[in-house]
């Protein structure tokens, strides 16, 4: 897909940004750490009305307690909504940190009680690791709610990338188990469908830059252990193999006209449409995965955030 079709504003960063193109097991930890500084050229300044801590909470049943970073405003405001934020990387990298500047601003800006989560990677850790690791957190907020001075039916989960599919199939787990009621889900151009991976798309240019073809194959297999695209793929990893949306939260799902996930993202919306879950639907001209996170001042990362701020005010009566 030539340049000229990105967006003017997501240009310049275009050049700085890694590419995970021919990612593997032996350049996994090499693709880490070159991730991680290209974050930190994106990090910005603490704001002063939002304070950070670092817990750590009951994890699944035989597995490690499961780190996470609470963003709070320093106002505290009894009955606060909550979110459980879950960092993107493809699964394979990635941890809370990545998503310091925006926890920050949804706490500010929302006075969201942020609780982002630091789930076990894989290939050292495959599914249901993940998924496991962030329903933990989900139950540890909700019995948690009155130290954490929050409103348990407020609770909203949210994540990009990666993040975005372990929240959609969060979701899906929450509803299936009954134990606890979600508000919203926030879906940021969500890795949903391991089948994307091998199928040949009609759009073949779709994920040219940043998160790859082969980049994407790599990362559902080492998540899966086995081969992407076959049959027996549980929803609760890949959320595009739910056969019934119904019943799930009112639900926001944002991505670039550009990004590798634009075709699973928009049917998943469809078939929630048509579930009869609200459902709010944004396409970003011009912009490839990540967009936001690497040029967060650009108009149109505004207008993509102030969109599901917006949403969720409008949901949960903020």
């Amino acid at each position: 897909m030539p340049k000229n079709v990105v967006n003017p504003e997501f240009l310049p960063i275009l050049e700085k940004m890694p590419s995970f193109d021919g990612l593997s097991d032996r350049s996994l930890p090499e693709v880490r750490e070159i991730f991680m500084t290209a974050v930190r050229l994106i990090e910005g300044r603490p704001l002063p009305d939002v304070e950070t801590q670092e817990e750590y909470v009951p994890g699944p049943a035989g597995a490690p307690d499961v780190r996470v970073l609470i963003y709070r405003p320093r106002e505290r405001r009894p009955n606060a909504p909550a979110m459980v934020y879950i960092h993107g990387g493809g699964l394979v990298s990635g941890h809370p940190e990545v998503d310091d500047p925006k926890c920050q601003v949804l706490a500010s800006k929302m006075g969201f009680v942020v609780v982002s989560v630091d789930y076990r990677l894989a290939p050292e850790v495959k599914y249901p690791g993940a998924i496991e690791d962030c329903y933990a957190v989900l139950k540890w907020v909700h019995e948690n709610a009155a130290t954490l001075g929050i409103n348990r039916d407020k609770v909203v989960v949210a994540g990009e990338s990666a993040g975005g599919g372990l929240s959609a199939a969060l979701s899906l787990m929450a509803r299936d188990r009954k134990e606890y009621r979600l508000a919203y889900q926030l879906l940021i151009y969500p890795m949903l469908d391991d089948r994307t991976a091998t199928k040949v798309d009609p759009a073949p240019d779709f994920g040219e830059y940043v998160w790859t073809r082969s980049a994407n194959k790599f990362a559902w297999e080492a998540y899966l252990g086995v081969a992407a695209g076959g049959a027996d793929t549980p929803a609760y990893a890949s959320a595009a193999r739910a056969k019934d949306l119904s019943g799930l939260p009112p639900t926001f799902i944002g991505v670039g006209s550009m990004d590798l996930f634009l075709c699973e993202d928009l049917e998943y919306a469809r078939r929630l449409m048509a579930s009869g879950v609200p459902t709010e639907v944004s396409v970003v001209p011009g912009a490839y995965h990540v967009f936001d996170m690497f040029v967060p001042d650009a108009e149109l990362s505004r207008r993509f955030m102030d969109s599901y701020c917006a949403g969720l005010k409008r949901t949960l009566g903020l």
